[in-house]
C-alpha cells in the first residue's frame, strides 16, 4: 500500500513540476496552467471585472500553446450561463451563441478561422450560381477571424429572428430585417443552456488556491 502511494505522489509531484505556475480545485484538477515556456495549456478559467459600466464576466475552456481551442462558455459574476464561443488557433470559429441571463438565446455568430501560421489560407466557399457546388479561394491572413456565414439577432421574448445578415469572407453581402412581434410566445431554452442549468442545479462555484511554483 505504501508502494502505490509513493508512486503516486511522485507521478503527481513530476505532473505539477512541468507546469511554472497553476491553480488548483477543490477536487484536486489543475487549471490556468503554465508551461516552463510561459505558454497556457490545458483548462483555464478566466475572470474580468466590471470596467467603466460594461458588466464583468469568466469564461472557462481550453488553451494549446497560447491559443483558445474548441468550446468556450461566458458566464455572469454570477454564474448564468450567456455565451458559448468556438475557437481555432486562438481565434473565433464556427457558430457562436449568446444568451439571456434567462437563458434565452438572442445572437448566433458565424466566424471562420484563418491559420495565423500561414501568410495565406485556403477557403472552400459554394458558389452563388451554381448549387451545391464550391470553389476555392485563395486569401491573405490578416491575423484575426473573419465573418463567414449568417449572424441572426433574435428578439429573446418570442425566440423569433428580427434581424439577419450574410457574410461571404468577411463581406456583407445582404441583410434582411423582419418586424419585431409583441406577442410573447413560450419558447424552449436552446439545448446548451438546458444541459448547463440541469448539469449545474444545486452546485456551489468551484473553489481554487494558487500552486505557483516561482518563475
Amino acid at each position: 500500500m505504501r508502494s502505490i502511494l509513493f508512486v503516486f505522489l511522485m507521478f503527481s509531484a513530476s505532473s505539477f513540476a512541468q507546469w511554472k505556475s497553476y491553480k488548483l480545485t477543490s477536487t484536486g484538477d489543475t487549471l490556468n496552467r503554465i508551461d516552463k515556456l510561459d505558454r497556457k495549456w490545458g483548462p483555464w478559467k478566466l475572470h474580468y471585472d466590471n470596467v467603466r459600466g460594461e458588466p464583468g464576466y469568466e469564461e472557462e475552456g481550453w488553451f494549446e500553446k497560447n491559443r483558445k481551442e474548441g468550446e468556450w462558455r461566458l458566464f455572469t459574476l454570477m454564474g448564468d450561463l450567456v455565451g458559448i464561443e468556438y475557437y481555432k488557433w486562438g481565434l473565433k470559429d464556427s457558430i457562436c451563441r449568446y444568451f439571456t441571463r434567462d437563458g434565452e438565446l438572442k445572437l448566433e455568430q458565424s466566424w471562420k478561422a484563418l491559420n495565423p501560421d500561414k501568410e495565406y489560407d485556403t477557403l472552400e466557399i459554394e458558389d452563388p450560381d451554381k448549387f451545391d457546388t464550391y470553389r476555392t479561394v485563395v486569401i491573405k491572413n490578416e491575423g484575426a477571424a473573419i465573418k463567414h456565414g449568417v449572424w441572426k439577432y433574435y428578439d429573446p421574448a418570442s425566440g423569433r429572428v428580427i434581424r439577419s445578415e450574410l457574410y461571404t469572407l468577411g463581406k456583407l453581402e445582404q441583410e434582411a430585417k423582419v418586424p419585431v412581434t409583441t406577442e410573447k410566445k413560450p419558447v424552449a431554452k436552446p439545448k446548451e443552456v438546458v444541459e448547463f442549468e440541469k448539469k449545474n442545479s444545486g452546485k456551489k462555484k468551484v473553489r481554487y488556491k494558487d500552486g505557483s511554483t516561482g518563475g
